[in-house]
C-alpha cells in the first residue's frame, strides 16, 4: 500500500553504497543470492528462541533486496535479475511463518498455515496479473523501476515487513498478527482478483 511512496526515497539512500558496490564488479544478481542467504536464516533464528537475531536477518534480506535494484539501475537491468528478485522474495517471505509453527506448534502452526495460504493468494494473483500484463504491453506508471509489472495492494512488501518485525519483537503475539495479516492478504488477493477481472476482458 506505501511501497509507491518508499521505493524512491529508498533508491535515493542506498545509491551510493550501490555505486561502491557496482564499481567492485560485484553483481546486482550477488546481492540478490546474498540477500535471500540472510533471510533464511530467520526461521530457523525463530525456531531456535532468537526472534530478535531473526529480525536482523529480515532486515538484511530487505537491505540486500534495495541494493540489488539499485545495482541493477546502475549495471543495467536483465530479466534473471528482475525473475530472481521477485521469485526468491516469494520464497523468504513463506519461510518466516514455518519458523514461528516449528517454535510453538501448538499456538502458532494454524495460524502460521493460514497466513502461509493467504501469502499463496497475494503471491498468484500477482504473479498471474503481471504475466498477462506484460503480453498486452501494460506499463506499472506507480512502479517504474520494477523489473515486471507491479501490482500494489493492501499488503505489499513494506506491510509485509513490518507485520514479520512485529512478530519478531511480540513472538507470544504471533497468532493475533497471523490471523489479522492474513485477513489483510485476502482482501488484496480478492481485489487483485477485481482488477484483472476488470482489466483482462475481451477486447473490444
Amino acid at each position: 500500500m506505501i511501497d509507491r511512496f518508499l521505493i524512491p526515497i529508498v533508491a535515493r539512500l542506498l545509491d551510493p553504497p550501490a555505486r561502491a558496490i557496482a564499481a567492485r564488479g560485484v553483481s546486482a544478481d550477488t546481492v540478490t543470492l546474498a540477500g535471500f542467504a540472510a533471510g533464511l536464516c530467520a526461521a530457523p533464528l525463530v525456531w531456535a528462541g532468537w526472534p530478535m537475531a531473526a529480525l536482523v536477518a529480515i532486515l538484511l534480506n530487505r537491505l540486500a533486496d534495495g541494493l540489488d535494484g539499485a545495482v541493477a539501475r546502475i549495471a543495467g537491468p536483465t530479466g534473471r535479475g528482475a525473475f530472481l528478485d521477485i521469485a526468491l522474495d516469494f520464497v523468504f517471505y513463506a519461510t518466516v511463518p514455518v519458523g514461528f509453527a516449528l517454535a510453538d506448534p501448538a499456538a502458532n502452526a494454524l495460524a502460521a498455515a493460514v497466513l502461509i495460504c493467504a501469502f499463496v493468494g497475494t503471491m498468484a494473483t500477482f504473479l498471474a496479473f503481471a504475466v498477462v500484463a506484460g503480453q498486452r504491453g501494460m506499463v506499472a506508471h506507480a512502479y517504474p523501476t520494477k523489473g515486471i509489472y507491479y501490482l500494489g495492494g493492501l499488503t505489499e512488501g513494506a506491510e509485509t515487513i513490518a507485520v514479520f518485525a512485529a512478530m519478531c519483537l511480540f513472538p507470544e503475539a504471533f497468532p493475533v498478527l497471523a490471523w489479522a495479516f492474513a485477513a489483510a492478504c485476502g482482501v488484496t488477493a480478492a481485489m487483485r482478483l477485481h482488477l484483472g477481472w476488470a482489466a483482462f476482458g475481451p477486447r473490444g
